[in-house]
């Protein structure tokens, strides 16, 4: 081996060094292994250009391997193959997305986020504008592809409230396309029964700003029929199952599906899918990307129509001209219909019953047979039911479409139907197999000029390459004058007997002798052997296969007819959207040509497309399904090669390989390759071309297998590469080998080093540990010897002090005794002049107590003998005035007695009456003293306070009874109704808060107003765009009110009080109000005005006022609810009231949502 070993670590990367390492069998976990290139540790082949042998056997089975070990993206160059597992794998997660993003194309493993992000970091850094073409047929996961690639979009770019919000609507438009676009077919859960195509709008930054999206060809026939084994749209078994009790008794609907004719029951449940958790889904959806409730409402009247149409019958009633009229046979279904819709319920039956025909001047009536009324009845659920999806994408639209008018970079995606061959062909398999011809066809051309442009730029020989062109087989189908498309669109016009069969006549008069048509009844004689083609069919030669097309039914499909009487009627109906769905019904823009038929506008939408891809850069996703079951682990090699050849891959890889089948940039090239060379290890210092010559040379590569570009090396053949990727492999083993080496000697040398530091370590730690323990016995003798010596010494010492002790407590106690003797003697003493005292006290208090008792019973005495006399004498006179007044008191004493009674309890009550104040607020009355006042006391109060009220009002002035009355209507109008009202109820009604008479500012505002300004005041006035408020000067005067620019005073807006129809406010305690003007005024073509005010109980109880007393003009109506709509303009934007904290403190705050809402949060009470 050449390499020195010195150098090995310092040319190699730590990732190439860790992978080198790993590679030979390194002892660490192998999920560790960093993969740097596409062909490392490949299963079967990654890139399909690299296939050796190429033809179809080795390409399926190389899809099979990758298939088997959970492999299921492949490369075609930088087209994407994906098979559907049937399961979820775990190659999605968010560190998935990590791993991807922003690295080369070639960098890991295919994948199909490897795709969305190169063409998302084209957009954003080389601002092309790209597209992603996703096809395949039903079940082979074209639906799922597009959401991961829209997922990992959603991932990588900005965040940032707005931006999160434009996420969140492009996301969830999906789920609400999916419940009224896609159905369970026999080959699919959840096939997506329309195409569609979205357009992203991003910013300079790469951040999106919104989207738009065109839909394609519904197969709207499925509304009224369904294949066996197949269901309706999602949405009809959602809302059955999904919708609460109440929401169905207002759609009039029943939850058993067997009760409506257009639901196929044998698989009306699907394994897998949850109907009722799904609609929860769709209406939380719905919300997100900003439909109103009562839009949301409006739609799924609509969808219980078409269930309700469903189920109409007809019977057949002899005329007397002896045809046949159809009847409606239960009316019940109708009637129910009729009231979803808002119809009369006569003018929708005649509608089933007769058909109107106009042509110039003339109008003529016809009856309609139960045949003809059965086509009618599917006719209107078909248009309605793609009508409304129509209407759907374009709602879709407008909520979620970029609201700045500056240039976008776009990235599409298209998620379209992929070739479908049945057993039964129809005219929706051919519509289906002619957008795949002109798919397939771009495909080519665009693969082809990506090709020849690399060539160019990187100054390579252009070799011309032979391809299948399918342009002749798209010329047979939409050629203007012989195309088939035109035929049919000739016989469904031309006059007189048209049918199937006419049309085929036709094709094989014109087609016969064309090389990809085939039929029956053609002039070149060589199908007329050809008994696999039955007599109603023709074959054409599609670039996918042979696929026999049944005629029946070509051309009413493409005539597409609904009655103008079908078309009046719905016009005629009250519903909100029924005028919009049926424009043509108008009888004032009756048009009697006909319409455009179904292959007509399809072809148009078609070229539009085409033109709309070739202006982006394309990038291809084409999935595969590996079986008919649905389920995972099985590989069908019939199934994936039929869908191998119509999607024509071993085609593109043909293209591919045709010139060069590999390229790489130099500098990939030489960091991969430049161990194989001593020259160019490790580090090659000149250009990079130059180590790759030198490079290439050293290993005998032969000349005529590359070609150097300007920026890339060109290799001719696979094999030349894998012969480079077997020489690198095996240097990398070598390499690994010496690493290894080199890695265990470094070990062991750092492994004895730190023995043999750990040893010295151990014996430092070892003596320091004998000297501790040596210290600490001689401490510890030390200590037993100076505690027995302070133990003697202080015995010696304790022995001489309790000696002195025991002789000073002998004196204490001889001093004791002897004071203790001379104390008892005194107190003696004392004891005995204490005695002597006390007697003589005790004897003259017992003296003095002594007389006081006497003088006591004589005073006693005295008191009695008094009292007795001044008993009888009372005694006495009480008699002599009996006996005086005895012959008048039994006459008149009773009478009296209850005069004076009554009198007495009258006086006491009227002087209680007399604490009652004079404010008539006072509701205080004294309570009522005996049962006979009641009558009494209920109409004296009731007196009281109508006279106390009449001299309060006696001192009113006439402004300020004026004012009173003014809060009177204020509480009539907003007693109990808005929250707002109790805290104005304090505030006095100034009406002139800005002194526009006395403040100079305003003076040339006060000249133009010419009446008596009755309110002034400053109002902020919401901005649509954003829900900011600008602020105004608002006057208000008994004919009009005036809106004024704060700064200039200049009149911004003059509006008369007649052009005012009402005024909504919310129940809220916030300050909005909305002025809604009269449709056809003059004032109101700039819309209505959405203001805001500190005062407005004030404002809207004077503009009431002012109405109420007008004679001459209509009282001005007061709405007082949460949600209302506001006329700005053209559109109509809905104010909804929510109660929450705004960011900006304790006010209410105004924010828009969407084009058709704006939110107020109300701080909550």
């Amino acid at each position: 081996m050449f390499i020195p070993r010195s150098l090995v670590f310092k040319s190699l990367p730590v990732s190439n060094v860790f992978h080198l390492f790993f590679f030979t069998g390194g002892t660490a976990d192998s999920k560790m292994e960093v993969k740097t290139s596409l062909l490392d540790n490949m299963i079967g082949v990654g890139d399909m250009v690299l296939l050796e042998p190429l033809n179809e056997d080795s390409f399926i089975e190389n899809l099979r391997n990758r298939f088997d070990h959970n492999e299921i993206y492949t490369y075609i160059g930088s087209v994407v193959i994906s098979m559907n597992p049937y399961r979820s794998l775990p190659i999605y997660t968010p560190q998935k997305v990590e791993e991807y993003r922003n690295r080369n194309f070639y960098e890991l493993s295919p994948h199909i986020y490897a795709l969305a992000d190169e063409a998302y970091r084209s957009l954003r850094d080389q601002d092309k504008d790209q597209c992603i073409l996703i096809t395949g047929e039903s079940g082979a996961g074209k639906t799922e592809a597009s959401k991961l690639v829209m997922s990992y979009v959603a991932a990588v770019c900005g965040k940032g409230q707005e931006v999160n919000k434009v996420k969140e609507q492009l996301l969830q438009s999906n789920p609400v396309l999916e419940a009224f676009g896609n159905a369970k077919t026999m080959r699919n859960d959840n096939s997506s029964r329309f195409g569609k195509y979205m357009d992203i709008e991003f910013d300079f930054k790469g951040d999106p700003l919104g989207g738009v999206i065109s839909n394609y060809l519904l197969e709207k026939s499925r509304v009224c029929k369904q294949p066996r084994g197949e269901r309706n749209f999602h949405i009809f078994y959602q809302l059955l199952s999904g919708a609460s009790d109440d929401t169905l008794m207002k759609l009039k609907l029943d939850r058993d599906f067997s009760k409506y004719n257009y639901l196929s029951l044998d698989s009306a449940n699907v394994n897998g899918l949850d109907d009722a958790a799904s609609f929860r889904t769709v209406r939380n959806a719905m919300q997100i990307v900003g439909f109103m409730e009562a839009e949301v409402q409006s739609v799924l009247e609509l969808v219980a129509a078409v269930l309700k149409l469903g189920n109409i019958e007809f019977k057949p009633e002899s005329r007397i001209n002896g045809f046949d009229e159809s009847r409606v046979k239960d009316k019940n279904d109708l009637k129910e219909m009729c009231e979803l819709l808002g119809i009369e319920q006569s003018v929708l039956e005649r509608a089933f019953s007769y058909r109107t025909v106009e042509a110039k001047m003339e109008k003529m009536s016809t009856t309609l047979n139960v045949a003809q009324a059965y086509y009618a009845r599917d006719a209107l659920a078909k248009n309605l039911y793609s009508r409304l999806f129509s209407w759907l994408v374009t709602r879709i639209n407008e909520s979620i479409k970029a609201q700045a008018k500056t240039r976008h970079k776009v990235m599409g995606v298209l998620d379209i139907y992929g070739f479908e061959i049945f057993e039964d062909n129809s005219f929706e398999q051919f519509i289906i197999n002619y957008c795949n011809e002109k798919l397939q066809q771009i495909f080519i051309e665009l693969t082809l000029r990506e090709e020849q442009e690399e060539y160019i730029r990187e100054d390579i020989e252009w070799t011309n390459i032979e391809y299948f062109n399918n342009a002749v087989i798209c010329d047979l189908i939409e050629n203007n004058q012989n195309g088939i498309l035109a035929m049919l669109d000739e016989e469904c016009l031309r006059p007189g007997t048209v049918t199937d069969d006419t049309f085929l006549d036709k094709l094989n008069t014109i087609c016969a002798e064309h090389q990809h048509f085939e039929s029956r009844l053609s002039k070149n004689s060589k199908f007329l052997t050809d008994h696999s083609l039955p007599h109603s069919c023709f074959r054409i030669q599609h670039y996918a296969g042979k696929v026999l097309y049944r005629v029946e039914g070509f051309v009413d499909k493409n005539n597409d007819l609904l009655y103008r009487d079908l078309s009046q009627a719905m016009y005629k109906a009250t519903h909100s959207l029924m005028r919009q769905l049926f424009p043509e019904g108008n009888p004032a823009k009756v048009n009697l040509k006909r319409p455009p038929t179904a292959g007509f506008q399809f072809k148009a939408s078609v070229g539009v497309l085409m033109k709309n891809l070739q202006t982006k850069n394309p990038n291809y996703i084409r999935c595969i399904k590996p079986n008919d079951k649905k389920v995972a682990h099985i590989f069908t090699d019939s199934l994936v090669c039929h869908q191998v050849r119509y999607l024509g891959l071993m085609e593109n890889v043909r293209v591919r390989r045709a010139g060069y089948a590999f390229r790489q940039p130099y500098e990939s090239c030489l960091e991969r390759y430049k161990m194989l060379c001593k020259k160019t290890w490790p580090q090659w210092r000149g250009p990079t071309r130059d180590g790759v010559e030198v490079l290439l040379t050293d290993c005998s590569v032969p000349s005529e297998e590359f070609a150097y570009g300007r920026s890339k090396i060109f290799i001719r053949n696979p094999r030349t590469l894998f012969t480079l990727e077997e020489r690198r492999r095996a240097c990398l083993e070598d390499l690994a080998t010496l690493i290894q080496k080199i890695y265990r000697g470094w070990k062991s040398r750092t492994h004895f080093l730190l023995l043999k530091k750990s040893q010295v370590v151990v014996a430092a730690w070892y003596r320091r540990y004998a000297q501790q323990n040596k210290y600490q016995k001689i401490k510890s003798a030390t200590l037993v010897m100076q505690s027995f010596i302070r133990g003697w010494k202080a015995r010696n010492i304790l022995r001489q002090l309790k000696y002195e002790k025991r002789c000073k407590e002998a004196v204490t106690t001889i001093a004791a005794y002897w004071h203790g003797t001379q104390a008892r003697m005194e107190l003696r003493r004392l004891k005995t002049e204490a005695r002597n005292k006390r007697a003589v006290s005790v004897i003259w208090a017992y003296w003095q107590g002594t007389k006081a008792r006497r003088e006591l019973r004589r005073l006693k005495e005295e008191a009695r003998r008094k009292h007795a006399v001044a008993i009888i004498w009372a005694y006495w006179l009480g008699l002599q005035v009996r006996r005086e007044y005895r012959k008048f008191f039994r006459a008149n004493a009773g009478k009296k007695i209850y005069d004076f009674t009554i009198q007495r309890i009258m006086q006491k009550y009227f002087l209680g009456l007399k604490t009652t104040t004079m404010s008539p607020m006072d509701n205080t009355w004294p309570t009522q003293p005996y049962g006979f006042l009641e009558g009494a006391h209920t109409e004296l109060r009731r007196i009281f306070h109508l006279w106390r009220c009449k001299k309060y009002r006696g001192q009113f002035t006439e402004e300020k009874k004026s004012v009173y009355e003014e809060k009177l209507e204020a509480s009539e109008i907003f007693k109990d109704k808005k929250a707002l009202y109790p805290s104005s109820v304090s505030q006095p009604f100034k009406g002139d808060y800005l002194e526009i008479q006395k403040n100079p500012k305003y003076q040339k505002l006060n000249g133009a107003v010419e009446e008596k300004v009755l309110l002034a005041d400053l109002v902020n006035k919401i901005n649509r765009a954003n829900g900011k408020g600008s602020p105004r000067l608002f006057l208000l005067t008994k004919s009009n009110f005036v809106l004024a620019d704060q700064k200039t005073g200049q009149v911004k807006a003059s509006v008369p009080l007649p052009d005012l129809a009402s005024v909504s406010v919310s129940t809220q305690s916030d300050g909005f109000f909305a002025l809604k003007l009269k449709e056809g005024s003059a004032s109101a073509s700039k819309g209505d005005f959405l203001l805001s005010s500190e005062h407005l109980i004030e404002i809207i109880t004077k503009l009431h006022r002012i109405g109420t007393t007008a004679a001459d003009r209509d009282q001005i109506n007061i709405d007082i609810s949460d949600e209302f709509l506001v006329q700005f303009k053209q559109d109509k934007v809905c104010v909804k009231f929510i109660q929450g904290g705004p960011k900006n403190g304790n006010s209410a705050a105004c924010k828009r949502k969407n084009n058709r809402l704006l939110e107020v949060s109300v701080p909550s009470p």
